[in-house]
């Protein structure tokens, strides 16, 4: 078989497979969300966004007569 059409078939095989394990995963997740609703559980993969600093060494903006609520001083790590 020529070189070419083999490499083809190979990567149409490797794009497959990875398609195929990624609809996969989605069935895994979305059969463990629906056991949680169905146990009255929270939902098992909830995402928890980071705070994130307003400024580069760390700090977060706030209003005038308010407390930071992360120390400012020192190096940013």
């Amino acid at each position: 078989m020529h070189p070419e059409i083999l490499r083809e078939l190979t990567s149409q095989h490797g794009r497959e497979m990875r398609d195929r394990a990624h609809r996969a995963g989605l069935v895994r997740i979305a059969s463990r969300a629906r056991r949680a609703r169905r146990h009255g559980l929270a939902e098992a993969d909830e995402f928890v966004a980071p705070v994130i600093p307003d400024y580069v060494d760390g700090s977060f903006r706030v209003e005038p007569g308010q407390p930071s609520p992360v120390p400012t001083s020192g190096r940013a790590a």
